[in-house]
Order: C-alpha cells, then sequence, then structure tokens
C-alpha cells in the first residue's frame, strides 16, 4: 500500500491542509471529550441537540461550544441538519472506544509538549522533549516521578498493549514447563505475576533498573507473590554479569526501548550466558506486521515519542529490521506468532 501515491492533486492537497492544521483537531477532540461535548450528544442519540442545547448540557459556554462545534464539523466528528448537531460515528469512537482513549491521553499527556522539541531530539540523539517533566537523561528512570497525569497516561498506554497479549502468549511460553523464568525490563511486574498465577511450580527473577525494581516489588508484595518472584537490579547496557540459570529469557516490548546497536548488544550479552536448552522469547510490536495501516500509522507515529520523550534512539522496529538484529546476536528464530494481543509478535528464538 506504500508503493503507490493514493491521492489526486485536489485529494492531496485536502489531506496536506489536514496535517497543518492537524494540532487544532486534536486538541478540539480532547476539548470536546473534556468539557463533556461529545458525552451529551451522544445521550441525545438520533434527536441530536441545537447549540443552545449543548451549552447547556456541557461545560461549554456559547463562544468555547461554537468553535468546538464547528471546528468538529470539518473534522467528521459530529455532523449537522437543520441546527441540529449529532454525533458521528469518529465522534462515537472518540468517546467510547478504549484504545482511542488509551492513545488520546498518551498523546495529549504525554507526548503533545514534548513534541515541539522533535527537530532537537532528532538532531542530538537524545530526548530533549523530556525536559518538560524534568531533567532525566531518558524517560525510564523517570516513570515512577512523573507528575499526573502524564504518569497515569504512560502507564495505562503501556498496559494496555502489553497486558492483551499477555494471556495469548503463556501457553506458548509454558509449553516447555520452564522452570525458572527472567523477565527482563519487567515494570511493574504484571508479566511476572501472571506467570506464576499460570503456573505453580515457575520461579520467576525480575531484571529491570533500581528504580522500576521498587515499584514491582510493591505490586508482588500485593499480589503475596515475593516468595517465587525474585529481583535482580541491573541496566542491561551496563557492564554487570548477568544471572543464566534460566530455561526462558522474556522480553516484552523492552528491546524497542533501544537502538539498533544497544539491541544487538543485549542479546549478544544473554546469548553468552544462557544455557544451551534455554529459550529467548521476544514479545514485540512491529509496525510491517499489522493487518491494519491505522495500526501501522499508531506505531509509527508512537515512535516519535521514542524520539523525543524516551530516549532519542530508539522506536518500533519493521519485523524485517529486528530479524536481522536476532541473527547479528546469535539467535535463530523457531517460532513466530504474529497479531496476539493487540498486533503483537511472539518470537520463539534458539541460540545458534
Amino acid at each position: 500500500m506504500y508503493e503507490q501515491d493514493p491521492f489526486s492533486a485536489l485529494e492531496a492537497i485536502a489531506e496536506a491542509q489536514r496535517i497543518a492544521f492537524a494540532p487544532m483537531l486534536f486538541q478540539t477532540a480532547v476539548c470536546l471529550r473534556k468539557f463533556g461535548l461529545l458525552d451529551f450528544l451522544d445521550k441525545q442519540g438520533n434527536q441530536g441537540a441545537t447549540l443552545d442545547e449543548i451549552v447547556l448540557g456541557s461545560e461549554a459556554d456559547e463562544y468555547a461550544a461554537s468553535v468546538l462545534l464547528d471546528m468538529a464539523l470539518s473534522g467528521r466528528i459530529i455532523t449537522r441538519s437543520a441546527n441540529r448537531f449529532y454525533l458521528a460515528k469518529v465522534g462515537h469512537f472518540l468517546l467510547h472506544d478504549t484504545m482511542t482513549r488509551v492513545n488520546m491521553d498518551f498523546s495529549q499527556d504525554v507526548c503533545y509538549q514534548g513534541l515541539y522539541f522533535l527537530d532537537e531530539a532528532l538532531k542530538q540523539g537524545k530526548p530533549a522533549g523530556l525536559r518538560v517533566f524534568g531533567e532525566w537523561p531518558t524517560i525510564y528512570p523517570a516513570l515512577s516521578q512523573l507528575p499526573n497525569p502524564a504518569r497515569e497516561s504512560w502507564f495505562a498506554f503501556d498496559h494496555y498493549y502489553s497486558d492483551a497479549a499477555f494471556n495469548a502468549a503463556l501457553p506458548h511460553i509454558f509449553a516447555s514447563q520452564p522452570a525458572n523464568l527472567y523477565d527482563i525490563g519487567g515494570n511493574t511486574g504484571k508479566w511476572a505475576i501472571s506467570c506464576c498465577k499460570y503456573d505453580e511450580n515457575v520461579a520467576v527473577t525480575l531484571l529491570d533498573l533500581p528504580e522500576q525494581i521498587a515499584l514491582a516489588q510493591q505490586n508482588v508484595n500485593a499480589a503475596g507473590l515475593a516468595s517465587r518472584i525474585g529481583f535482580h537490579a541491573i541496566d542491561m547496557l551496563g557492564d554487570a554479569p548477568l544471572p543464566n540459570a534460566a530455561d526462558i529469557w522474556w522480553m516484552s516490548q523492552f528491546l524497542d526501548c533501544f537502538s539498533p546497536e544497544q539491541i544487538v548488544g543485549i542479546l549478544s550479552k544473554i546469548a553468552q550466558v544462557m544455557k544451551p536448552d534455554a529459550r529467548l522469547c521476544v514479545m514485540e510490536l512491529f509496525w510491517d506486521a499489522q493487518k491494519f495501516d491505522a495500526a501501522a500509522f499508531s506505531l509509527n507515529a508512537t515512535s516519535l515519542y521514542f524520539t523525543c520523550m524516551a530516549n532519542g534512539n530508539s522506536r518500533f522496529y519493521s519485523a524485517e529490521n529486528f530479524l536481522r538484529y536476532l541473527d547479528m546476536a546469535g539467535f535463530g528464530v523457531e517460532k513466530r506468532l504474529d497479531n496476539l494481543g493487540v498486533g503483537h509478535t511472539l518470537l520463539i528464538c534458539h541460540k545458534k
């Protein structure tokens, strides 16, 4: 679909204008939701509502409602007939679709202000936009310290995409009945907890930065699994030695946090210490493995979050490139499962 230009000249210039004013349309959608206009129109159903009725039923005065509604018409979020406004399909999904809400909150609360510095991030290879929240080299040690609503929106975004694939991945991971599993980049501990609930015999060790370990420990203790889930504080880019007892080395949405050179370096370190019969299991979102163009669009857009806010040098990769990194690090793929959860791919790999 990317090999041809799909637009006529007239369509192309219209699309160009939508891009030129895209921030206005996005903020309109945010305010329509925030001020209750979408919710009010949704409740009116096929009857619709006049401007005066919308003002009475929402948190917007006449001026605010009128400018938002006019832009919403141009954005195809609502429709109008005989001076009555109606919620269109786009407006319905902006209001009710969980994925759309999670994506919008992430864009608004985590990314929007910082994206002003995208050009600087691209030039420097550093997350220049992160300065809107504080002075950190990357976002990862800062996650537990981000101000709300950014912190809540970040974790909601991360969990929405990762959690959806966990249940689908568990049977494949435990088909070999591993006794020891390493959860690298374990974040809040959700995967480690899921593993222990799925298999009562497995022992899990969560490897992550000290700041993330502290957060995961709270969740593990609350789940009553402190006796089965251990912790190993480590920076995977550092020189500290890795433990080597795992039957499964698991990484979910972890390697997209690093540059290609760093990915190959991390995988190579694992290959050097892992047991010959152990397996590396990587779950990632690849933009070229998606069923729908909108999914690929979303992943490529999110790559700019990594550029500007997260670390300055990573992204959601194509499967084509990622498989090459695995090969460079000494791994072969023995099983590939696409479309788990919300578009994830699970790669089960052996050391060559």
